[in-house]
């Protein structure tokens, strides 16, 4: 049997590029509490989460056992959205493959003219079916204060998106087939085929943020991040029989680019016990582009990841036994795969019970226009979790769900 397939592919791809971008951070990462709470923290964030999240959160106001020190190590959450199977798939096309290249070799024209039909129905089947992948991964530590704050963080962040795209040539290849033709060449002779898109948005920064006392108790909290950023692309496009698994990290088919950027962050507390949040933060202040490698021009275009500023703003209620918290992007995020562009409003919650449990549940809806979408669907997603705390240790966990996507986070990590 022919032993590379493209499901092998991305989990290839997969770990490559997060391999190497191990230590740093993403466009929008989320900590394991966030990913529970639909993606909220610009005016909730725990000091470990805010430094990357919001900067000026770790001045703000937070519960004694949690304002001297916190340390995420590390963090990690997962989605996946694969709304056809593709990966089963792409298998099954595989398997076929290998079963009419051995019935031609064999000079079994029954057996071949079977499987070039189910072949064809296969292909045709798979023709713009999407899968998309998303992988993040998060270290932090912060000291939080009303005086000056500082924290350090490096986060990575990987989404990739793979499609079908059946060729119409192949249609007069199979019929020949199941007309009683022996092609020669028939697994080379295919031209459909299977079109990858990766990319990581990775950074490693540190946090300053410093609280301004203003009337009737009420604090301003500026914050600032300056960060190393560095960007990668991959695209890969061959044909279903043809792609070497060797290839996948291929120079010809990744790009990348470094600089360095900025994220400012304020937050108000408000309220009689300083009990109200309202925030902002513009993420990625400096622009930055990067166009992808076109290895194979004749299926393939220049696509270009753009790194815009992102403006979220927040509001949050906290109490001991509770926070209440919505967030607002007030940017859209461009997609660079096949996928949706993002706009989100969120919802979160988050239920304590005397510190040493936390119950958490989340809503978030898509407000960008995305009517000529050609990949996966983002619309209305629910998340949930749990968060416990034993012996000074914090273990947090997230699911997600959606008609498209499921997810999960884990974090570990302490606060004092």
């Amino acid at each position: 049997m022919h032993n590379t397939r493209l499901s092998r592919l991305y989990l290839a791809i997969g770990l490559s590029v997060a391999t190497t971008s191990a230590l740093a951070s993403p466009q929008h990462f989320l900590s394991a509490r966030s990913f529970a709470m639909a993606g909220t923290g610009v005016a909730a964030a725990h000091p470990a989460d805010a430094v990357a999240k919001n900067p000026a959160l770790m001045a703000s106001r937070h519960h004694s056992w949690s304002d001297d020190l916190g340390l995420m190590l590390p963090s990690v959450n997962a989605r996946v959205a694969d709304e056809e199977d593709t990966g089963d798939q792409i298998d099954d096309i595989q398997d076929t493959i290998d079963d009419v290249e051995r019935a031609i070799n064999q000079a079994n024209s029954g057996d071949a003219q079977d499987g070039a039909g189910r072949l064809r129905e296969q292909l045709q089947a798979f023709d713009s079916d999407t899968v998309r992948a998303n992988l993040g991964l998060g270290l932090a530590l912060a000291f939080p204060s009303p005086g000056l704050s500082a924290g350090v963080f490096a986060n990575a962040n990987l989404t990739a998106t793979a499609r079908g795209e059946y060729d119409e040539d192949d249609d007069a290849r199979l019929a020949a087939i199941e007309a009683g033709a022996l092609p020669a060449d028939f697994r080379d002779s295919l031209e459909s085929r299977g079109k990858i898109l990766a990319s990581a948005v990775t950074e490693v920064g540190i946090g300053f943020a410093r609280a301004i006392p203003l009337a009737d108790d009420n604090t301003l909290n500026l914050g600032l991040s300056p960060k190393f950023v560095k960007l990668q692309t991959f695209q890969y496009t061959e044909t279903v029989s043809g792609f070497e698994d060797d290839d996948f990290d291929n120079d010809q088919y990744r790009t990348e680019k470094n600089g360095f950027n900025l994220d400012l962050g304020a937050a108000y507390d408000f309220g009689e016990d300083r009990e109200w949040t309202t925030a902002i933060v513009v993420k990625n202040l400096i622009p930055m582009e990067l166009d992808s490698a076109q290895s194979n021009p004749a299926f393939e275009q220049e696509r270009t990841l753009k790194l815009d500023p992102m403006v979220t703003a927040g509001i949050a209620h906290r109490g001991d036994y509770h926070v209440l918290t919505a967030d607002l992007d007030l940017t859209k995020k461009e997609a660079f795969g096949y996928e949706d562009d993002t706009q989100w409003l969120a919802l979160g919650a988050e239920l304590d019970a005397l510190r040493y449990v936390q119950l958490r549940a989340g809503i978030r809806h898509n407000l960008a226009s995305n009517e000529d979408n050609d990949g996966i669907e983002e619309k209305t997603q629910y998340t949930a979790g749990l968060g416990l705390n034993l012996l000074g240790l914090r273990v947090d966990l997230g699911a997600l769900f959606s008609d498209a996507d499921v997810g999960a986070s884990l974090e570990l990590g302490t606060a004092f």
